[in-house]
C-alpha cells in the first residue's frame, strides 16, 4: 500500500516566518502553495492525488484571505474528518513572535502589514490579527515561536518535524529550559516553575557558570528538593504522554523555567530529556535563555 502523503496547512501571525519556512518545505520536497482562500483547500488537494508526482503538500492560508479566513477552521475539521484520499489528515502548523519582534521585522524589511490601513497603526495591526487568529492558535498541531530563532533554527524545526525521517505516528517532544525574567515560550503546551530550587547564582563561584556545567548540576541536583521534584515530574509526564498520543498529539513543547534560564532550569531540562530519551520518545533539548540569563 502506498503511503499517505504529508498535508501542512500552514497560518500564523505575518512576519512570523511563514515564507521561510516554506522555502525549507519545498526543500523537503513538499509542493507548497501560498496564499489561498480556505474554501479552495479541499479541491485544491485533491488535484494533487495520484497520478499528480508531489508526495506531500504545504499549503499558506493567513488574514491575506480577508473576508473568507474564517472558513479556515471549519475547513480544517472538515478535512480532519474526511481526509482527501491519499492524503493524512492535515497538521495545522502555526507561526508565532512576538509583537515587539514582529514591529522590528516590517521595520527592517519596510514591507507593510497586511492589515495596516490609514487609520490604523503596525501595533493595531498586530492586535487584530491576533484577535482573528486566536481560536486558529487554540486548534493548532504545532506551535512555533520565532521571536527568537535565527533562520537556521526556524529551518532546523522545520526538517526535524516535517522531514521524511520523522515517523508521523510518534510525539516530538521538545524540552525547553527558559527564564521567567524573559517571558514564557509562546509554544509551550507545559510549563513547570523550577525557581523554588537552591539558586546557584548566589554561590560566587558558580554565578558565571551555567546549568550545563558539572559543578552547576551536582549543585542543583544536590537540593533535598530536586529529587522528589524529578520524581514526581517524571511520574507525571510518564503517565500523560500516552494519553496526548492515544489523542493522536504529533508534537509537544515542555518548559522549564527559573528567574533568567541559566542554571535551576538547564539542569532540570536536561534530566527531563534524558528521561525522556530513555523511555524511548523523540525528544530535543532547547535552553533558550542560556546565554543571557541570571540563574
Amino acid at each position: 500500500m502506498k503511503k499517505q502523503k504529508q498535508l501542512v496547512i500552514m497560518t500564523g501571525m505575518s512576519g512570523a516566518g511563514k515564507s521561510m519556512a516554506a522555502n525549507t518545505f519545498e526543500d523537503l520536497n513538499f509542493f507548497c502553495i501560498d496564499n489561498i482562500p480556505p474554501g479552495a483547500l479541499p479541491n485544491t488537494i485533491d488535484f494533487w492525488k495520484p497520478p499528480a508526482e508531489a508526495e506531500n503538500v504545504a499549503i499558506i492560508v493567513d488574514v491575506r484571505a480577508g473576508q473568507f479566513f474564517d472558513q479556515l477552521i471549519p475547513i480544517c475539521r472538515q478535512l480532519r474528518e474526511q481526509p482527501v484520499e491519499h492524503f493524512q489528515p492535515p497538521v495545522v502548523l502555526f507561526l508565532d513572535a512576538s509583537d515587539a519582534e514582529l514591529v522590528k521585522r516590517f521595520k527592517e524589511t519596510r514591507r507593510k502589514h497586511p492589515l495596516v490601513t490609514k487609520e490604523r497603526s503596525i501595533l493595531e495591526a498586530i492586535a487584530l490579527e491576533r484577535s482573528m487568529l486566536a481560536d486558529l492558535k487554540e486548534n493548532a498541531d504545532k506551535i512555533i515561536d520565532t521571536t527568537n530563532l535565527e533562520a537556521e533554527g526556524l529551518r532546523r524545526l522545520i526538517r526535524e518535524f516535517f522531514g521524511p525521517s520523522q515517523s508521523q505516528e510518534r510525539l516530538m517532544i521538545a524540552v525547553v529550559s527558559f527564564g521567567f525574567k524573559h517571558g514564557t515560550p509562546l509554544d509551550a503546551d507545559l510549563v513547570f516553575d523550577v525557581r523554588f530550587l537552591a539558586n546557584p547564582y548566589w554561590v560566587p563561584k558558580l554565578r558565571e557558570l551555567n546549568g550545563t556545567s558539572e559543578e552547576v548540576s551536582q549543585y542543583v541536583l544536590s537540593d533535598p528538593l530536586t529529587e522528589p521534584l524529578m520524581e514526581k515530574l517524571f511520574d507525571l509526564v510518564e503517565f500523560s504522554l500516552p494519553q496526548y498520543l492515544r489523542e493522536g498529539k504529533a508534537y509537544l513543547t515542555i518548559a522549564i523555567g527559573c528567574t533568567g534560564g541559566k542554571h535551576r532550569s538547564v539542569v532540570v531540562a536536561t534530566e527531563l530529556a534524558r528521561f525522556l530519551d530513555a523511555s524511548n520518545y523523540t525528544v530535543r533539548v532547547e535552553h533558550r535563555d542560556l546565554a543571557r540569563g541570571r540563574g
